[in-house]
């Protein structure tokens, strides 16, 4: 009969360490190096996107109206200032991410 009750504390209290040891266990960390790799190549497709979408209209334009290549020039640019436009975005994006972890991090290592 002494064997029942000392059964039962002895799991509540491997319950209580395994609960302790979740607790302050490390939280498994993601591999930053490719996390930033896919933010460069996604910013680095954005940026060549733009330059193929107008270089490929600007072509298209010049075919279509017979005319020297004054469209592919045009059309090239504005492909580039868009996709310059559209890469800062990115950029700020993942910026205010990392902030917004750092933030968190910070707020859990206060408490």
């Amino acid at each position: 009969m002494t064997e029942e009750p000392d059964k039962q504390r002895l799991a509540q209290l491997e319950a209580k360490l395994a609960e302790a040891r979740k607790a302050h266990e490390p939280k498994p960390r993601v591999d930053e190096h490719y996390s930033t790799a896919s933010d460069a190549w996604r910013m680095v497709i954005e940026l060549v996107a733009g330059l193929m979408i107008g270089f490929g209209i600007g072509y298209g334009l010049d075919l279509l109206l017979g005319t020297i290549p004054i469209f592919l020039v045009l059309f090239t640019m504005l492909g580039l200032a868009a996709g310059v436009k559209t890469m800062l975005r990115s950029a700020q994006e993942i910026q205010e991410k990392k902030l917004a972890e750092e933030a968190e991090q910070d707020a859990q290592d206060r408490d």
